[in-house]
């Protein structure tokens, strides 16, 4: 009986430091998740950041300006210009 009580005991402690130790892994796992979803945010606020950056750069008004201040382009006069087709595919 005593061996019993003992090997019981044993049991016991072996659960319970499981137990332990899966608590300590599961709070250490959700300290990284969080961290890991405010890098997430952080990258989504960058994105639309950038996209914001991509649409004034591509802005018609703003390849206008480029082409004629730095690049010194004009608009070519209507007998200049050709309007070529592509052929039809069957």
């Amino acid at each position: 009986m005593v061996k019993l009580n003992l090997l019981l005991i044993l049991v016991l402690v072996a659960c319970a430091l499981s137990v332990v130790s899966a608590r300590h892994q599961a709070r250490k796992l959700f300290v990284t998740l969080q961290s890991e979803q405010a890098h997430g945010r952080s990258l989504d606020v960058e994105w639309g950041q950038l996209q914001l950056e991509i649409s004034t750069w591509l802005m018609h008004n703003r390849v206008e300006e480029v082409a004629r201040g730095r690049l010194h382009m004009t608009i070519p006069e209507p007998s200049r210009i050709y309007v070529l087709r592509a052929e039809e595919q069957p």
